[in-house]
């Protein structure tokens, strides 16, 4: 592990990063620059005050990539708040869930979600303010000050294996979180990030803080198709591009023009395994990007990165661990695993969150104390992820313990079935299951992003390829595969179909 080699501060410090005058912020409202956000976070800090919040009260957002939405993590450090945003993808029934466990007292949204939403969908306690209300000039609070440990946020996970758990994270969490991005991307003053994900995602928020670390500029942005994607970088001069399997499937997808693809010099992926042939056009496609496949959690935010000069001949691998963290491969009985030998990813050190919200009996099974041999020692999150190191210190990831395919006496992991889809040319997006079976104990299924009428040329490279034990009996053909809010595939909702 690399050991811290800067202070954490309070995130709403984030403003003094940067230039004054240089630009921090480009939205359709124009240009902020450093000092203008320093001055829109003050203000906005004194609003949520003058709302009734107290210290300590949970302030949720449920927003567009608005300026607002942008500024409100900041304003909300500097209250001295807990910020709670929401996916704007989501909707009333789940918004009522997140209000009602963090025991939210104001909500921060737009009319036209507001009107959605149902009396018995916001506690009593909780207060409603439209966005238009809120301004960014009048009075200013300066630098909160606050300790670093002290709690910043709470990030709900995307809910796909249940209901949302609401990860803690404090202004240390947060601070080296986006110091560890900076330095291993290598990001500058000279950067612009176009913010595609959602701002409620670990992920995209560190998109944000990172960025603003460097004393770059962010450009927040909704779109719709692919095309928007590759117009807005070229407009905006991007220069970092981050993204999950399924976008960069569709960006992999769009007619790319050279100057756009060329100006590209940091892309990044998190959120689930890029495939090789996806890697292999990624590539191709923006010939000066650096490439980063990284793998993280919400519960300790970021773990590992692929340095990109190793990505062609190690397409495979999710690398080693981040500046910050201390990763271990780690057998059932808490002793570090041989070199080609699985156990499961357990991480430690300063990026590890602070539990869940209001949910000791969860939090006691992730977080747990560090494996004897840890560095850092303490808490450390056990990942439920099963991944290899090998010989040359990179790591490769298995598949998750819960998702692992128990068939006929064999562990198959998914990531080997879809992988194998892909490469087939038959699947532009595949995720395979576990389905019940009276016989094997389960059979396996899969569902691919295809077309219905290469199903059998599917079943016959499959019959090539992998052994008996791992051909799939049931193959499900969709012209596109469920995501959940964060734009990861929705493997709850995958299986489900298989059940129905």
């Amino acid at each position: 592990m690399q050991a811290p080699d800067v202070a954490a501060r309070p995130i709403d410090a984030l403003t003094s990063c940067g230039a004054p005058d240089a630009p921090a912020l480009v939205d359709r409202e124009g240009m902020l620059s450093f000092a203008e956000l320093e001055a829109g976070v003050g203000a906005l800090a004194v609003q949520l005050l003058a709302a009734g919040c107290k210290p300590g009260d949970r302030v949720a957002s449920w927003l567009n990539k608005t300026r607002v939405a942008c500024l409100m993590p900041l304003a909300a450090a500097r209250a001295g708040l807990i910020h709670v945003p929401i996916n704007p993808l989501l909707k009333h029934a789940q918004v009522a869930h997140i209000l009602q466990d963090s025991g939210a007292r104001l909500l921060v949204t737009g009319e036209q979600r507001r009107v959605t939403l149902t009396g018995a969908d916001v506690p009593s306690a909780c207060a409603i303010t439209n966005e238009t209300a809120l301004t960014f000039d009048g009075d200013v609070m300066t630098s909160s000050g606050a300790d670093p440990r002290n709690i910043a946020a709470i990030l709900y996970t995307s809910g796909s294996t249940g209901r949302p758990k609401g990860v803690v994270l404090s202004h240390v969490n947060l601070w080296l979180g986006a110091e560890s991005v900076r330095q291993y991307l290598g990001l500058a003053p000279s950067d612009r990030t176009l913010c595609l994900l959602p701002l409620s995602f670990d992920y995209g928020q560190n998109q944000l803080f990172s960025t603003w670390m460097a004393g770059g500029c962010v450009v927040p942005f909704d779109y719709l198709m692919a095309t928007d994607v590759m117009k807005a970088v070229g407009r905006f001069g991007i220069s970092v591009l981050a993204g999950v399997p399924p976008l960069w499937t569709q960006l992999a997808d769009a007619k790319w023009t050279p100057p756009a693809a060329q100006q590209l010099r940091i892309i990044t992926n998190s959120g689930g395994r890029l495939p090789v042939p996806l890697i292999r056009r990624l590539r191709l496609l923006f010939p000066r990007a650096a490439l980063h496949s990284m793998y993280g959690l919400t519960e300790a935010f970021r773990s590992t990165s692929l340095d990109p000069a190793l990505i062609d001949a190690h397409p495979d691998s999710i690398g080693t661990a981040v500046p910050l963290a201390e990763v271990m491969v780690v057998r059932p009985d808490g002793s570090i695993a041989a070199d080609d030998e699985p156990g499961e990813l357990v991480h430690a050190g300063p990026l590890v969150a602070q539990g869940y919200w209001h949910d000791a009996e969860q939090t006691a099974l992730r977080f747990r104390p560090a494996p004897p041999a840890s560095i850092c020692g303490g808490v450390a999150v056990w990942s439920g992820d099963t991944v290899v190191r090998g010989g040359d210190g990179l790591l490769r990831f298995v598949g998750r313990d819960d998702e692992m395919i128990k068939t006929a006496g064999n562990r198959v992991s998914p990531t080997e079935i879809e992988e194998a889809a892909i490469a087939s040319g038959f699947a532009r997006e595949a995720v395979a299951c576990g389905v019940p079976d009276q016989t094997m104990g389960e059979a396996i299924a899969l569902a691919i992003a295809g077309r219905p009428e290469d199903e059998a040329a599917l079943r016959q490279y499959f019959k090539r390829e992998l052994p008996n034990f791992m051909q799939p009996r049931a193959i499900l053909t969709l012209e596109a595969l469920p995501r959940n809010a964060n734009g990861k595939l929705d493997r709850t909702a995958i299986k489900g179909m298989f059940k129905a």
